[in-house]
């Protein structure tokens, strides 16, 4: 493959990525049966400010940003793009999928929601600009403390979670059932979409980040 037309499929990936990444979430919000860590977060800040899901993970996802500069971390052109396109993903999502109630259509959104997520997970680390605010906080964070990247992983989203479950955000059977299925879903789709090199035919998967990490929005 030549060098631009695997610049090309780098940034189709990462854009339809992070574009999937907002519509999974919103899918999980419209199953009403438990959201991811951050999104708990989300859905409790736009409860207390009264705007949009979407419009508060772009506002989250830039302070977050910000806590880079003392962590000396440098954000790429998925970073930056990852604050936005995942939040406007989101609302349009939410606007066009209409109001779930019975229990048998909000399991299947809440499964779609996941797989979807894993699917886009794997296609925007797999473009490899650069992590989502909130991994490199966390990757930061594991290289300031030395502390394992589990255990910074587990304390940002315990403090998430409960933060976001205080104001109103839902933690379900959902928000379990992602901490259990995201994982390998990533790692199988980091494979699938793996670009391959531009001078041989390894692939090339998330260059620089710990591979213990699943890095996501």
């Amino acid at each position: 493959m030549s060098a631009p037309d695997r610049l090309g499929r780098r940034l189709v990936q990462l854009y339809t990525g992070l574009a999937l990444y907002g519509a999974s979430s919103a899918l999980l919000v419209e199953s009403g049966l438990g959201l991811e860590p951050w999104g708990v977060l989300h859905q409790g800040l736009a409860e207390l400010t009264g705007l949009t899901i979407g419009v508060v993970s772009i506002f989250v996802g830039a302070a977050v940003l910000l806590l880079w500069i003392p962590l000396r971390q440098r954000p790429g052109l998925g970073t930056v793009s990852n604050v936005f396109v995942v939040g406007l993903a989101m609302d349009g999502t939410l606007a066009l999928v209409p109001d779930a109630h019975a229990l048998a259509a909000r399991i299947p959104l809440l499964l779609a929601g996941i797989v979807l997520n894993g699917v886009a997970t794997g296609l925007y680390i797999a473009a490899s600009f650069g992590p989502g605010p909130r991994d490199g906080l966390m990757t930061g964070l594991h290289r300031i403390t030395g502390r394992s990247i589990r255990l910074v992983r587990t304390a940002i989203e315990v403090a998430v979670v409960a933060t976001g479950f205080a104001l109103g955000g839902t933690v379900g059977i959902g928000t379990v059932l992602y901490a259990v299925a995201i994982g390998p879903l990533a790692q199988l789709f980091l494979r699938v979409f793996a670009v391959p090199a531009a001078s041989a035919g390894s692939p090339v998967v998330a260059a620089g980040q710990p591979e213990e990490a699943i890095l996501r929005p």
